[in-house]
């Protein structure tokens, strides 16, 4: 029997989306968006402004932004591909908000993120700290093709 896989992403623009889509299908993972509650506007989104809504939700470590429903059932997973676009060298808020929603324990977790010019480990970092039960495998920057490739390796 292989083993149970799922891509669990968030993606503002897009870019994610299709690089979670790509992995989901190299692996044949399930594959499972992480949606906010409020979804977000070009001006949400717009980190050099110190008033938009990004700004001021990672300028607070304790913001945990509302997920749409419904919620992932991550019990029959052994492997979670999580990814997202780095935002303030690490990884988006509504990100802690899926990872604290559910119990990682004895799963691997593997983080893959998309970005302009950070790397991916202050988001490792701060997914350890979330996911202390978890096998938490080395991220990997994705900004291009290659990333069927990179997850099958990781399995």
């Amino acid at each position: 029997m292989s083993k149970k896989i799922l891509v669990a992403y968030f993606s503002a623009s897009g870019v994610t989306a299709r690089v979670a889509e790509e992995i989901a299908k190299a692996t044949g993972a399930d594959l499972y968006e992480i949606r906010p509650a409020e979804p977000y506007s070009s001006a949400d989104l717009d980190w050099t402004d110190k008033k938009s809504r990004s700004t001021i939700e990672m300028n607070d470590p304790a913001c945990r932004p509302a997920i749409a429903g419904p919620a992932a059932d991550i019990k029959q997973y052994e492997t979670v591909f999580i990814g997202f676009p780095i935002w303030w060298y690490v990884e988006p808020r509504i990100v802690d908000t899926f990872l604290e929603s559910h119990d990682f324990s004895g799963k691997t977790v593997i983080p893959f993120a998309t970005s302009g010019g950070s790397s991916i480990s202050g988001a490792e970092k701060s997914i350890k700290e979330l996911c202390p039960a978890a096998k938490v495998a080395r991220g990997r920057l994705l900004n291009g093709s290659g990333a069927g490739e990179w997850a099958k390796s990781m399995i």
